[in-house]
């Protein structure tokens, strides 16, 4: 079947939560039935970073999975600490993010930023955590995991609670668009191997932190209201634009942001040999990414058996109905789990069925970042 409306999964709609409020109203402002994780043969959980967008999301994923623990501890700057949160019924107050901070614990996930990674996690590890690490910090380090479960979960396969000795370990959460890349590559390429991939991203703000999603929504008023529009986090205008990628040019013509997707996806498939070559814009859209993919196969495969591969893959879903010009798009999946795959078709460039193009949208706070260091954390158990 070239082109259908595929059955959509029953999601739950979140919205983003971010505050800068003293009191945080988590989940009992959010869901009608409380889901209870307190469990005393559960593990110990850090969640470092809480106040951000991530953080935030880390606590709605956890819940949303039932995710076990015993006892949870929330985790900030020293600005942020003392403030208070509810979570799960209960009230938390958010602890300065000091060395002790991990006595005790058994996961820690980390989301704030790359040089309290580096300071931290190591510390972390050295006091019995296992660390997922949402930043780039340890991503290339040849002696640390990187991993997204539905695709290479043999990368951490040595790494589990029942395990633990006196220190911990650090397993690294991919760049959020390499996680949602990969999720739908990956399937193919297990069946007929990619030689050569082409990736071109359309970035939502959420990639820049909460800050960059509240000056979209601030620049929209300014210009639709006529003014100049407010330019803190980018130095140029946002909203109704795109440009490229924000991440540092580096010598070779690459952003970093792009030379992410070429090596992580290298070290995560384990094949140096890949081709692959990126090009990453920054979109007016608030919390979910969108990649154009083509591929070059060293296998033939035909765009029906590829549709049949996608959609038996965990954690995609297919929108894929020409007849209607029905695709995916970033709000179908803000706030849900799965990647949307659709455009899927033969590449004409290419002869022998070697080539195929594919667009893919992912949640990047969700799919692109908690939702994947909590499955991780899900195989520590």
């Amino acid at each position: 079947m070239h082109a259908s409306a595929f059955v959509h999964r029953h999601y739950i709609h979140h919205p983003p939560i971010f505050s800068s409020c003293r009191r945080v109203c988590f989940a009992s402002c959010l869901r009608s039935t409380i889901r209870m994780s307190l469990k005393e043969d559960g593990p110990s959980v850090a969640v470092v970073g809480v106040t951000g967008a991530v953080g935030q999301e880390f606590l709605q994923v956890l819940s949303d999975r039932d995710f076990p623990y015993r006892s949870i501890r929330m985790l900030a700057s020293r600005r942020s600490a003392g403030h208070h949160l509810s979570f799960e019924g209960r009230e938390y107050e958010i602890e300065e993010l000091v060395p002790e901070s991990f006595d005790g614990v058994d996961i820690a996930l980390f989301s704030a930023g790359g040089s309290v990674s580096r300071d931290m996690a190591p510390v972390a590890v050295q006091r019995g955590a296992f660390v997922v690490d949402n930043s780039s910090a340890f991503r290339m380090d040849p002696r640390v995991p990187l991993v997204i479960p539905e695709v290479n979960p043999d990368a951490m396969a040595h790494i589990s609670l029942r395990k633990k000795g006196k220190e911990g370990a650090i397993i690294a959460n991919p760049n959020c668009s390499t996680i949602i890349c990969l999720m739908a590559a990956t399937p193919l390429h297990r069946h007929a191997k990619v030689v050569r991939m082409v990736v071109s991203t359309y970035q939502a703000a959420s990639g820049a932190g909460a800050a960059a999603m509240e000056e979209l929504k601030l620049q929209t008023r300014e210009v639709l209201d006529g003014k100049q529009p407010t330019c803190k986090i980018f130095k140029q205008q946002y909203a109704f634009n795109l440009f490229s990628h924000n991440a540092p040019i580096l010598s070779n013509g690459y952003n970093e942001e792009e030379m992410k997707l070429v090596k992580e996806t290298r070290k995560i498939w384990d094949d140096l040999s890949v081709k692959v070559t990126a090009t990453c814009v920054r979109v007016p859209v608030m919390r979910a990414h969108a990649e154009s993919i083509n591929l070059q196969f060293e296998k033939p495969l035909d765009e029906d058996t590829a549709r049949q591969i996608l959609e038996e893959a965990a954690g995609l879903v297919i929108i894929d109905d020409r007849s209607s010009n029905l695709f995916p798009t970033p709000l179908e999946v803000s706030n849900k789990d799965d990647v949307a795959v659709g455009r899927i078709r033969q590449d004409l460039s290419q002869e022998g069925n070697h080539g195929l193009d594919i667009f893919v949208c992912g949640d990047q706070i969700r799919k692109g970042a908690a939702l994947n260091a909590v499955q991780i954390a899900e195989k520590l158990l």
